[in-house]
């Protein structure tokens, strides 16, 4: 089963509706130039009042490894997303990490095998943002990426268009943030129950068996 990860989450209600809908992982972004930016004391706020198997993501851009470890102390953050520009020598440092690839085209994953991560996640490039673009990418890279270890998928999905992501490259899991909001950092819950629906509930089985067959 495709896992979902929430992203840019700034509230108790969002990451409540999040966890009612059965997301597998809230996100919540530690990158103070972004809209959806909360910060570590909220944070630590929030995930105290979540129930138990939820897993929790901080994700950091070009920020000090000792920085990082500290605010997933002090948080209770269970996963270190790395945004930026980190080296596969600071992924090395953290025993569960997701990193990211902004992609534009085949080029941008070309030292992906460098790297040791408990999951890749690719995210379509962008000039002027680290994430949360609302644009997708070629979806068909992921299939490269998928040869050096798990894929999650963000970029332009809404519940609309996330079965079709899983029935071209079924990646491990999809991230969403910009397309299920009401606006930067305020989340829209009837589009996040939809999104995990269309995963969970409407997607069913492996890839090749397009959730639309037959309608």
């Amino acid at each position: 089963m495709v896992k979902v990860k929430i992203c840019g989450i700034t509230s108790l209600n969002d990451a409540l509706a999040c966890v009612k809908y059965g997301a597998d992982a809230i996100g919540f972004i530690l990158y103070n130039k972004s809209p959806r930016y909360i910060t570590p004391e909220k944070i630590a706020h929030i995930i105290k009042r979540l129930p138990p198997f939820i897993q929790t993501v901080g994700v950091f851009v070009n920020v000090e490894p000792d920085i990082i470890k500290g605010i997933l102390r002090d948080t209770g953050l269970n996963i270190a997303q790395l945004h930026g520009d980190e080296t596969p020598d600071i992924c090395e440092l953290f025993p569960r990490v997701i990193k990211a690839f902004r992609v534009r085209d085949i080029a941008d994953i070309e030292d992906i095998s460098k790297y040791r991560a408990s999951a890749f996640l690719l995210d379509t490039y962008s000039v002027n943002a680290y994430g949360g673009t609302g644009k997708k990418f070629d979806w068909d890279i992921v299939e490269e990426a998928k040869g050096f270890g798990n894929v999650i998928v963000a970029g332009g999905l809404t519940p609309e268009n996330v079965s079709d992501v899983i029935f071209q490259v079924n990646p491990y899991g999809v991230d969403v943030s910009t397309g299920v909001e009401e606006s930067p950092g305020v989340k829209d819950h009837g589009r996040i129950k939809e999104f995990i629906e269309q995963v969970k509930t409407k997607y069913k089985g492996s890839r090749g068996i397009h959730p639309l067959a037959g309608v």
